[in-house]
């Protein structure tokens, strides 16, 4: 099965070229990384690299928002399975891209979560290890969401979550040793990462609130189990 890598930056400067090169160097068929109408140099640096055999890079003209972002790869992505890949991380290994894929690429989950276990919360006891940005799943899978993605923003992974439970798909969780996740206070300042965490808390409880539907889907198929 063809595999694409997927891309979304919004002013990654200072870690967008170590990744961008990071997945490029893996065996992914293509990578497409999403330009979503950063400020600062991100699109200057991913146009220094676009030469890599594999890259197919899409700038965004402002920003839209991670939904967007995502959605926008997704319709651009030729690969059957999808792997999404923050632009922010350090530390990525050709062991986390398999551990990422070989499930679904076996059939033994329909999505894959990895959570970075350099964080500050214990993989265990972390309840926001679901809205993590590193994911696998097929692009079939998800094909239905790609409009309400557009229009989520920040509660995207939300969204996501949502649908694969309301269809009944199986989600394996795993733990990427190694790699490391900045959190917001190691990016900006306190005051403008305590407003980025409610902006979206927001945009998530208003995700959940559009799809209400899904919500009580979820919930009919874990009393059936």
């Amino acid at each position: 099965m063809k595999t694409t890598a997927i891309i979304c930056a919004f002013n990654e400067e200072e870690t967008i070229k170590n990744v961008v090169t990071a997945v490029s160097d893996y065996f992914f068929d293509e990578v497409v990384v999403i330009n979503d109408g950063s400020t600062d140099k991100t699109d200057e640096i991913i146009r220094r690299i676009t030469g890599l055999h594999n890259l197919k890079y899409i700038s965004l003209s402002e920003n839209k928002g991670k939904g967007y972002a995502m959605a926008t790869g997704i319709e651009n992505a030729t690969g059957e399975i999808i792997v999404f890949i923050d632009a922010d991380l350090s530390n990525l290994t050709e062991e986390h891209f398999s551990q990422l894929i070989s499930p679904v690429f076996y059939k033994k989950a329909d999505m894959v979560l990895g959570q970075a276990n350099e964080t500050l919360i214990n993989y265990d006891l972390n309840p926001f290890k679901s809205f993590t940005g590193e994911r696998t799943l097929l692009k079939k899978d998800i094909l239905p969401m790609i409009d309400k993605m557009k229009d989520s923003r920040f509660g995207v992974e939300t969204l996501i979550n949502l649908y694969y439970q309301s269809e009944g798909k199986k989600v394996k969780y795993i733990m990427l040793d190694g790699l490391k996740h900045p959190t917001k206070f190691d990016k900006t300042s306190r005051p403008q990462a305590m407003k980025e965490f409610i902006q979206e808390g927001h945009q998530i409880a208003l995700t959940a609130f559009k799809n209400f539907d899904l919500i009580t889907s979820s919930i009919k198929n874990k009393l059936k189990i």
